[in-house]
């Protein structure tokens, strides 16, 4: 399965919002330079909190302004409000590849969206120097995406001395290795 073979299927964006939402959104934007974007998403978070836009600009407003662990738990609601779409676990330590196969047949977009808000928290986890748990991520969302074109495999390596471990010659396993 290719994650970045999927043809004209709608994306977290096309899902319509009401019109107060997208102007929140939209005012949101123009206020990041002077400091006053938050409030305005964050309204828009409470008119409609399981909007994927408004939690995508909910992260990136975060990612941004280096507020990791906000980050994190908007990309954690991101996975909770896409798991159900897809017939996911609600954990994501869980998921094996046979809910990646039935969760395409979904939405393959969705299935994709998904792993990114799961690399996306791994890398927030790293950045927070949760070394153990963004790797671990990391090795997931490697799982399930066994062609790397999420590209987690090269955030992994990009955490430090890494080897490659095979559990068995199907599923290659890539762990960091901690330095002392």
């Amino acid at each position: 399965m290719d994650l970045q073979d999927f043809e004209s299927q709608l994306l977290y964006f096309d899902k319509p919002m009401r019109v107060e939402t997208e102007r929140l959104i939209e005012a949101a934007a123009e206020a990041y330079g002077d400091g006053n974007a938050e409030p305005l998403l964050l309204e828009a978070y409470t008119l409609e909190p399981e909007n994927l836009s408004v939690l995508v600009a909910l992260y990136r407003f975060y990612y941004y302004q280096h507020r990791y662990p906000e980050g994190v738990a908007i990309a954690e609601e991101v996975m909770a409000v896409v798991a159900p779409m897809i017939h996911f676990p609600e954990r994501w330590q869980e998921i094996e590849f046979a809910h990646l196969a039935n969760g395409v047949q979904e939405s393959f977009t969705m299935v994709r969206f998904y792993l990114l808000a799961l690399k996306a928290q791994a890398y927030l986890q790293l950045r927070m120097e949760n070394v153990e748990l963004g790797v671990k991520m990391l090795n997931k969302v490697i799982e399930l995406d066994h062609k790397d074109r999420l590209g987690a495999k090269s955030l992994l390596l990009a955490v430090g001395p890494t080897e490659l471990r095979n559990k068995s010659e199907q599923q290659p396993k890539y762990t960091a290795v901690l330095a002392d």
